[in-house]
Order: C-alpha cells, then structure tokens, then sequence
C-alpha cells in the first residue's frame, strides 16, 4: 500500500494498539501531525509543553504497563523533551518517542531548529534511530515498540527528517521482529535458581528486597504467594510500593535514606538478602561497605549489567522477574519451614515497635504526614498517586497506604521536579475509572504549570494536593542538618494565589488552613470532576525523618529533628 511517511508513523501506531498519543506539534514534525489530524485511530493530546508530553505518556506506561508515546518536533521542541527521556531511562519505562528532524539534505549545516537528536539523546534511551530511507520506516517503527517494552524496559526515540515524513513508499508492517544483536535473556539459569533456594531454606535471618522490576514484570502476585508461604520479612525500595500492599504483615516499610527503623535494620542485621529488581541504589545502599554486611545476596534482575555493578553477588539470575518466581516457587513449596524465621521475625518487630514509622500531630497546624495519612483514609485503594520530587515525595512513599502495584507513580532515579502533575494526566488516560491525585510540593507544581489548560481542554480532572510550607523543602530539609541553616535560595515565600490561578485556567482551587477544610477540599474536588487545585497550608519547619545522610551507613539514621 502506497503511504507517505508521515501516514506510515500514524497507521504503525494503530496497529501497535495505540490509543493515546501526548505531544507538541512544530516545523520538522508538522507532516506527522497533517496525518493525525485527518486519522481517527487514536487520540492525540496536547500538552502546552513538551517536558510534560513525555512525563505524560511516562504516567500513562506507568499507570497501565502499556508503551508510552509522545511526539515533539526538532531544535527546542526535542530538547525539551530530553528530561522526560531521561526520567523514564532511569526507571526502566518503556516509551517511544518520535522527533521531527530537519530535511536529511540540512543535517550537519546547523539549520534552522537542527539538533543532533541522537548524539544527545544516546545516553538516555535504550535505544534511538534516524531514518534515512523511507523504506526503513515500519521496520524502525516494529522495533522500537518491541525495545520499549522487551527486556529491561525504556524509552526509544525516532528521529524522522521532514522529507522522509512527505516522501511516498510502500508501507509493509512486520508481523516479526528480529535483531540479531538484541536477545534479552528472560528464563533464569535453572541451576542458579536452585541454589538461590537453597540458600534461603538454609538461612535464619532472610530478607526480600523488593525492587520496581516486581512491577514492570506484573510479578507482584507471585511474590506475595512467597511470602505468605515463607513468612520472609521484606523491604520495598521507593519504585516498588505497594507490591506487597500496606497491611501485608510480612512488610517491614521502605528501605533507605528515608526508610524506616525497621527497615533499615533489618538490611544491616541480615544473613541474607534475596533482591527481585532491584539497582542497589545508592538511596538505598547508603555506604556501601556497611551494607549488609553479614548477608549472601541474590540478585534476580533482568539486566545483567545491573548485577554486580554496586554490590558482589553471590547468587547472580539474569532473566524475567515473573518468570524467575514461577521457577521458584514450588521449589520453595516443598521445603520451606516458615517456623524456621520466628526468631527473626520476632527481632525485627521489636525494632518497629522500638522506633515506628510515625510523628507528632498538631491541632494547630497540618502536618503534611497527616494530610497524606488523611488522604489515604479518605480515597486508598480506588486512587493512583502520582508525587514530584522531594519531601513531599518521601511522606508520600512513607505514609501513603499503597495497597496494588501501579498505584504509586513518582520519579525515582531522575528525582525530576515537575514530573507529578503531566504524569498524572498520562495515568487519568489510562486509568480513566480510577481517581488520580498528584502529591506535590509548591516548589515542583510551578515547573509544569501550564499543563492546568491541557486538563481543563481535554478535561481531565486530576487533583494536585499542594504541601505548601513556602520552601523549597528537601533542599531547606539539608540546610539545616549541614549547613548551619543558610536557607539559600530555598525560601519560596513569595507565591502566586494557586486558587486563582488554577480558576483562570479552567480548573478549581481551594485555599486549606485547617484539618476540616481539608476534608471539604478532597470530597468537593472528587465531585467537581474537575482539574483542581489544593493548596495545604502545612507546617514550614517538619523534616523527613527518620534520614541517612549521604555515604552513612543505613544503620546510622537520624531519627529526631534537631534540637
């Protein structure tokens, strides 16, 4: 069939199943968006910004496990979008974005919006590509959705120049995809899982540390069957809350620089740590050389450049979180004794009894903790939370009770500012039954804005609970621990009027002083059905705690705010 490239990309995004596509239209990629215009297989979503395009079908493969897939033009249009690229590198988010490019007769002569998509984008995507030849398109266009979402996941950028958009071909899509030099390895060796099994019916003192490859693998059933088998205490990195759920018994918290007591001991204490997806973070590790020290260590990851990278392995399984787990569990069945890791229980339940994951309320002002412990009373289950980055960030992975994986959507590696609210819109696409409430902090929420007329366009009505305590809270959080308190350029107590600004834009907003007002303000937005804003008054001074500072060892944690 006789096709333009510009008609190819379109028709290829269909029968890739596509059904919603984020983007910004400009000079180099206007041919692409002639088609969308004229297509009715899928919709398309401006965003008033191209950072928020990719953050948005970042939310939206988050939120249901699909390919995300945003679109931008050349020059400025990709740059912009390059932060969005690299938040999902680090994460392991499977999307596909396409760029436009200038016509492939400008590349190298510094055009007009010319930018070498591909040099900069390289170390922050699994893969990328420049067509050169029309032909190459659908083979391109297969590829890139089958690298996306095989494997470790992440995104892949097309670069496409405009001639190769107006150009006629003919359009063959693959049925197949092979690329001799890409076969992940998914099954696990069978020998290694075997001794990985062994090991933990040997050990007394074992640990799960559960990483967010639980979730982008849709693993987390079988590995709450282990550990309602085993009773093996466990430990959630920040990407995996809500594998387990909160009121599994076996979960001890979130492990790290901002994991609990419990938590956090039990990495130190353990004579084994069995790790499902997990990168061995340096949020998580804290020094390294304290870091488990007294433990064997299991590392099941899909990416075999991940193993060993950080911290020796003495049980190394490259394959399919899924996968592994189904190979283990009957293994497990057969022997495991959960009575065998009674006494280890019991320690480390003292330990949470000793130091729980708690704080001191006031009737005088909110504390945010509570607004997140509130808000999780108020919707729980039926919400999907999306955070920015920051404290707010943390009180909302330590407080929140996330009961599902996909539930909890937040930048993990990048720690990217701005991501919470266009990410929140890529989840209410593709969770539209489910209530979606980004947590954000009133020095994120100014970073993507404008994407108030996006949702008041397309109405999505996502909620954005604003932390406000007028600083930039995480950064103010270390200056006063470790630099004497100098507050540099970390007060943010000049502010617009949030209200105002999100009824200006077509939205609703809400100004909350008090614990009742808050209550109003969650209920009424629900109902309104409206992109809302709920600015929280909360107070200025609360620390995340308990905290590591960075290169201490997890053992060494800050538990009070200082004197």
């Amino acid at each position: 069939m006789k096709m333009n490239g510009a008609q190819m990309v379109c028709e290829a995004l269909i029968l890739e199943g596509v059904k919603t596509v984020f983007g910004y239209p400009g000079g180099a990629i206007m041919n692409v968006y002639d088609e969308i215009y004229k297509q009715d297989g899928f919709e398309h979503i401006l965003n008033r910004h191209e950072q928020a395009s990719v953050h948005s079908a970042d939310g939206y493969a988050r939120a249901t496990g699909k390919v995300g897939v945003a679109m931008v033009t050349s020059g400025p249009g990709f740059t912009n979008a390059v932060t969005g690229l690299a938040t999902a590198y680090m994460d392991s988010i499977p999307l596909v974005v396409i760029s436009g490019q200038v016509p492939l007769f400008l590349i190298g002569t510094d055009g007009f919006q010319e930018i070498d998509a591909v040099g900069i984008s390289r170390p922050c995507t699994k893969h990328n590509y420049l067509v050169r030849d029309l032909a190459d398109l659908p083979k391109v266009m297969k590829e890139a959705f089958y690298i996306a979402r095989s494997g470790r996941p992440g995104p892949v950028l097309i670069d496409i120049p405009k001639d190769i958009t107006a150009e006629f071909g003919e359009f063959e899509y693959p049925k197949d995809v092979d690329i001799p030099t890409y076969k992940p390895s998914c099954k696990g060796n069978d020998r290694q899982i075997k001794k990985a099994v062994e090991a933990i019916l040997e050990a007394k003192k074992p640990l799960l540390y559960i990483g967010g490859g639980v979730v982008l693998s849709e693993a987390s059933y079988l590995l709450r069957e282990i550990v309602e088998m085993g009773q093996i205490p466990a430990v959630e990195s920040l990407m995996a809350r809500g594998v387990l759920g909160a009121k599994n018994p076996m979960l001890l918290g979130m492990l790290g620089m901002h994991g609990n007591y419990s938590s956090n001991m039990a990495m130190s204490e353990t004579d084994l740590v069995i790790s499902f997806g997990a990168r061995f973070d340096d949020r998580v590790t804290g020094k390294l050389s304290e870091f488990a020290k007294y433990a064997k260590i299991i590392h099941v990851d899909i990416d075999p450049a991940n193993i060993g990278k950080l911290v020796d392995v003495d049980y190394p399984i490259v394959g399919d979180i899924k996968i592994v787990l189904e190979k283990m569990k009957p293994l497990l069945e057969k022997k495991i004794d959960p009575s065998r890791y009674a006494d280890w229980r019991e320690v480390l339940n003292r330990y949470n009894n000793l130091h729980p994951q708690s704080f001191k309320d006031s009737d005088e002002v909110i504390k945010p903790q509570w607004a997140i412990e509130r808000l999780g009373h108020l919707v729980g289950e039926d919400a999907i939370i999306t955070s920015d980055v920051g404290q707010h960030q943390m009180w909302a992975a330590q407080h929140y009770p996330f009961d599902r994986p996909r539930q909890w959507i937040n930048s993990g590696g990048l720690g990217t500012m701005g991501f919470g609210f266009p990410a929140a819109l890529g989840a209410k696409k593709g969770c539209p039954e489910k209530i979606v409430i980004n947590i954000t902090g009133d020095g994120s929420i100014l970073m993507n804005m404008q994407e108030l007329v996006t949702a008041s366009e397309y109405k999505i009505p996502v909620i954005n609970v604003i932390l406000n305590n007028h600083f930039l809270g995480m950064v103010r959080q270390w200056q006063t621990f470790f630099y004497e308190e100098r507050y540099s350029s970390t007060d943010l107590s000049y502010q617009p009027n949030y209200k105002a600004v999100a009824e200006a834009c077509g939205g609703i907003g809400y100004d909350v002083t008090t614990k009742e007002e808050f209550d109003e303000a969650i209920k009424d937005a629900i109902k309104q059905d409206r992109v809302a804003f709920i600015n929280v008054a909360v107070a200025r001074f609360e620390n995340v705690l308990p905290m590591v500072p960075s290169g201490g060892a997890l053992y060494n944690m800050m538990l009070k705010d200082k004197e």
